[in-house]
């Protein structure tokens, strides 16, 4: 099925950003400025918001000519491209971003051709929906396990890798009882932050440091 990988939705929006001489600085420049201080890691507003495994956005100003065979074209509008590997569909996950951080939505949004705000859901849904761009081609790496079930399976894996190579050359008994430390702290650990680099370190490896 295009856009959807198991049970990942790959989004793709293509949306015409305002072209007013009035607006200063330009609206590409505002959208910019803000992306380029949003904050990064668990901090992020698309961690934050349920669902998202990866998310990109850019402003494209405008198509590269190659060359022979190719046609020379332009865009008649500067776009903001918006790409995500979410849980779920289109609507659940549209929702979502409504929902948890409408203010960063239309913060980058309201530059944009069009676009109705996100306290309006319906409209909202609509609007996207014209901008989405259907992905036909479209795989995930991990395509059936949501963003939650991913990231505790990397931080098992990370912490058994640690907990390895702590304990080469332990005897027998040593590392029994150290094992047993190790799977009941493990099996207690909380899920890990989207985003969070720090998640490897949630988990001691059973009596010994990382």
């Amino acid at each position: 099925m295009p856009s959807q990988s198991g049970s990942v939705y790959g989004l793709t929006l293509l949306c015409p950003i305002l072209d007013d001489d009035r607006a200063v600085p330009s609206h590409d420049l505002q959208i910019r400025y803000y992306l380029s201080n949003l904050p990064l890691g668990s901090d992020s507003p698309f961690a934050v918001a349920p669902g998202t495994h990866l998310a990109r956005l850019a402003v494209l100003d405008d198509v590269i000519y190659v060359g022979m065979p190719a046609c020379e074209e332009h865009l008649k509008s500067k776009y903001l491209v918006f790409e995500c590997n979410c849980d779920g569909n289109f609507d659940s996950y549209l929702t979502g971003l409504a929902q948890h951080i409408p203010n960063e939505l239309d913060a980058i949004w309201s530059h944009c051709t069009g676009y109705p705000g996100s306290s309006n859901l319906q409209a909202f849904l609509g609007y996207m929906k014209k901008c989405q761009i259907e992905t036909t081609f479209f795989f995930a790496p991990v395509n059936d396990k949501s963003r939650t079930q991913t990231l505790t399976a990397l931080q098992t894996q990370r912490a058994v890798a640690a907990f390895i190579a702590t304990h080469q050359g332990c005897s027998d008994a040593d590392l029994q009882q150290d094992f047993k430390v190790f799977m009941d702290r493990l099996q207690k650990a909380p899920s890990p932050l989207p985003a969070a680099h720090c998640f490897r370190r949630a988990i001691k490896t059973g009596g010994r440091n990382e």
